[in-house]
């Protein structure tokens, strides 16, 4: 029999972890997490990072393994995720990964491109130009170095911009350039279920988390990172919104009602992503039964 990556995401808040659990129980493996924030210590709540109990119940990866002030990125968890594939397929012939980062996703099942390394003064350059001009300024200088790239970049992520303009400034080529889109060959077999839900049932959830995460003590955990505010790893709803109630310039129940609006928006990105994907067979994520059938039928 074949090694087997068992892929299962979906949007925030659709229900994947609980799910996860039990088809980790059913396979007899471990899950490697594919979510690009639960990988950073201190923030549990605010990511829907697993609980303790659930750690205990199912062996976990990559869940609070980095610090915050780590540097990472899509093409280092492609890295990290395949050395560990080849260990835990000397145990069994199949692994479950689950998440909903989309660009971790498609770093483990299709590989990222083999981008220049951005030395440290570049990478210092541009964060500097970007704190002093702000995101736009860099956006307006991307459309004149790489016109193709802003077409579909998210020009609100300062992280692409950013990144984007140090390849452009180190290497005197576009970002697009080093963009091939070809996908690696993989030694094992993949196989993809995506979890949906009707729109309204999906927000109704996201809304009901929210208030959860709320009550388990989030803002306390948003006060308890405030100093890091400015690192990458604390650019992601939840705690963007909090700080600025930290800082007076939102109330509280404007913040809250602001977290629960962006996690919707990014619901939406997610399934626009992920629908690109002809790959990606979609279930309710009450269809416990026909996904492990969908993945037991599509073994090697």
């Amino acid at each position: 029999m074949g090694k087997n990556l068992l892929v299962l995401i979906g949007p925030t808040g659709v229900g994947k972890t609980e799910l996860s659990l039990t088809l980790a129980e059913h396979f007899h493996t471990g899950i490697v997490s594919c979510d690009s924030r639960q990988i950073f210590r201190n923030l549990p709540i605010g990511t829907a990072a697993p609980g303790p109990e659930q750690l205990l119940r199912i062996p976990h990866y990559f869940i609070g393994t980095n610090d915050l002030t780590q540097y990472y990125s899509a093409a280092q968890y492609e890295v990290d995720v395949l050395q560990l594939l080849d260990k835990l397929y000397q145990q069994n012939d199949s692994v479950l990964m689950t998440g909903g980062s989309m660009m971790y996703v498609d770093a483990v099942c299709k590989g990222i491109d083999d981008l220049p390394t951005v030395d440290a003064d570049t990478r210092q350059t541009i964060l500097d130009r970007y704190e002093r001009e702000g995101l736009e300024q860099l956006c307006v200088e991307l459309k004149l170095l790489d016109p193709e790239y802003y077409k579909i970049v998210d020009l609100k992520n300062p992280k692409r911009v950013l990144h984007a303009l140090e390849i452009c400034y180190m290497t005197g080529k576009t970002y697009t350039s080093f963009r091939k889109n070809q996908p690696k060959g993989r030694p094992f077999h993949i196989i993809k279920a995506g979890l949906t839900r009707d729109r309204d049932e999906l927000y109704e959830r996201i809304n009901r988390r929210v208030d959860l995460m709320m009550e388990a003590g989030l803002l306390e955990e948003v006060r308890s990172v405030y100093p890091y505010k400015h690192l990458n790893s604390l650019n992601t709803v939840g705690y963007k919104e909090l700080f600025n109630y930290l800082e007076g310039k939102w109330i509280l129940e404007y913040a809250v009602e602001k977290i629960k609006q962006n996690s919707r928006i990014y619901s939406r990105k997610q399934m626009t992503w992920f629908k690109r994907d002809e790959h990606i067979h979609w279930f309710h994520p009450d269809s416990q039964d026909e996904i492990i059938d969908y993945f037991q039928k599509n073994f090697q």
